[in-house]
């Protein structure tokens, strides 16, 4: 489907002042911001739900990578995937740990392993994993405020995830260089 990218010009009037805070977060206007621009709602409820997934989740930022990164690769996001392989470089997160998620092989350790396998089952099952997935992500030391926090962040990346699958968001220049092909089914 065709859209445009807004930019602060062309963008409807309830959409610039979000996309003005877009700018000011990331020094540059992200293409996604400006495709969800058409509807300032979407773009709106976006940013906030990515400002609560950074802010108030409990997880650390190798947690909260591995979970939109997990999400990011099963929704197939052409575009979220470098985006959040350069914020993970951003964030310092090792490199083993970007190209276990990127390549969808075997996390460092078996905790990553298990927020990935859970989020996973979330996602797959619709918000409904059977006992022994619940069981496995507990016995690594997860907590109903992680299956929250999943919730969190499984509902951001449904916006951005959906929004750059169905307009074909172009990926950011900054973000070209971590360019992602997904595995051949």
């Amino acid at each position: 489907m065709q859209t445009t990218v807004h930019d602060l010009d062309s963008a409807p009037e309830a959409s610039k002042p979000l996309l003005e805070s877009s700018i000011k977060a990331f020094g540059r206007l992200p293409s996604l911001h400006g495709v969800m621009a058409t509807s300032p709602g979407l773009l709106e409820g976006y940013q906030h739900l990515h400002r609560l997934a950074v802010q108030a989740t409990a997880f650390t930022p190798e947690e909260r990578t591995v979970v939109w990164m997990t999400v990011n690769v099963a929704n197939r996001c052409h575009y979220c995937v470098p985006a959040h392989t350069g914020i993970a470089h951003m964030e310092k997160i090792d490199q083993p740990i970007i190209d276990a998620l990127r390549d969808e092989t075997p996390l460092p350790t078996e905790k990553l392993e298990a927020l990935r396998t859970f989020t996973l089952a979330v996602r797959e099952t619709h918000g409904r994993p059977d006992a022994a997935a619940v069981a496995a992500f507990e016995a690594a030391g997860y907590g109903e405020r992680a299956v929250l926090d999943i919730i969190l962040i499984l509902a951001q990346k449904v916006m951005s995830n959906y929004t750059n699958a169905i307009f074909d968001t172009p990926t950011d220049a900054a973000f070209a260089k971590f360019a992602w092909t997904p595995k051949a089914d």
